[in-house]
């Protein structure tokens, strides 16, 4: 006899993780969006030290950490939700405003968890295309709530197509959303979106008490391995109920005290968003050399369609075998495309020659 589990562990999509986490380092790792640049020494010193006292709890309120954003990003500290991740926040956020009869809308193709949200707690998912720009489309978003949605999410740059809305039409999206629903920007590339200041949507929060901001130190901070993300809060009532519905001590020691000691170096950020604007820059003229379309990427990624007369795991298959992982968009939302991470000038360059191979 089988265990049995409830009903809606059938509907919970398997998140589509990328392969290539136990193969030889020369292997060119393109498929996760991670940084091709290790953590700082300074960051990792920080680290060390926080290993000495594993033998007792991290603080459950994360309040150093909090304090140091409410410093770096000028919000109260009480309007700061920290998370094992942005993910952790994300899944928490649908916990906490989804159940049965309401609605969570969100744009398709993007990030893979959106779907969980709806899947584990019975709600409804209203998914609107992309334009013919592979980009959100506000206006229909907005078109798409009704008296049941609680949550709107627009991830900004939107992953897996790599490309950004302006700031101004965020804004004219809060202005139609009704002022109970809750709107979240996933900004978890922002800090590489030239359309406008990364720190700008902050702004907003003051005049909408329904924003959250949500944004991790994964991507240019390069602390995937630790997982730590964080939440900028229109209201304190947000950060209140997704620390509710998760488990205590959910970011631990050395994640903590990484994500500290990460803000003090802004100036290496500045680096670390420009090596990886000029890595997007060398992947999209590869790839437009290969006569490719490329979407107008504002991340540390791009996202590429195939000829029609190619099939899309024969490439994907043909570029592990030259050492080179990527994403294929079937994973991902759309058939016959490539989501590529911008690696380091060899790693780009190793991949755009692998595919010319290909095609």
């Amino acid at each position: 006899m089988s265990l049995e589990f409830a009903r809606r562990i059938r509907d919970i999509p398997v998140y589509p993780a990328a392969d290539g986490y136990a193969l030889p380092e020369e292997v060119a790792m393109l498929a996760s969006n991670e940084s091709p640049y290790p953590p700082l020494p300074e960051v990792v010193q920080a680290v060390r030290r926080a290993l000495a006292g594993l033998n007792r709890y991290p603080d459950p309120t994360n309040a150093a950490l909090r304090a140091r954003l409410s410093r770096a990003y000028d919000v109260p500290a009480n309007r700061i939700a920290i998370g094992n991740g942005s993910c952790d926040i994300l899944l928490a956020a649908g916990d906490a405003l989804l159940e049965p009869g309401a609605e969570v809308v969100y744009a398709w193709p993007s990030f893979s968890v959106y779907p969980h949200l709806a899947a584990s707690t019975g709600a409804t998912a209203v998914t609107v295309p992309l334009d013919d720009e592979d980009r959100h489309d506000l206006p229909a978003m907005a078109q798409a709530v009704t008296v049941a949605t609680r949550l709107v999410i627009v991830c900004n740059p939107n992953n897996p197509t790599s490309t950004a809305v302006p700031l101004a039409e965020i804004a004219g999206l809060l202005e139609a959303v009704p002022r109970h629903v809750c709107v979240m920007v996933d900004e978890a590339y922002c800090e590489i979106n030239v359309l406008d200041d990364p720190d700008a949507s902050i702004d907003l929060l003051a005049a909408h008490p329904n924003l959250v901001l949500l944004r991790t130190f994964s991507k240019v901070h390069g602390l995937c391995g630790l997982r730590v993300g964080f939440a900028l809060c229109g209201a304190e009532e947000f950060r209140t109920a997704v620390d509710q519905v998760r488990q205590p001590f959910f970011c631990n020691s050395a994640a903590q005290a990484a994500a500290i000691e990460a803000l003090e170096h802004g100036d290496e950020v500045t680096r670390r968003v420009e090596r990886a604007v000029a890595g997007r820059l060398q992947l999209e003229e590869g790839l437009r050399t290969l006569g490719l379309r490329v979407a107008e990427s504002q991340a540390n990624f791009v996202w590429t369609d195939l000829p029609e007369e190619v099939e899309e795991a024969d490439v994907v298959r043909g570029l592990a075998e030259r050492g080179v992982l990527v994403r294929a968009g079937v994973a991902l939302g759309r058939e016959r495309a490539l989501r590529v991470t911008c690696g380091t000038p060899a790693e780009n360059e190793r991949f755009v020659a692998a595919l010319g191979e290909l095609l």
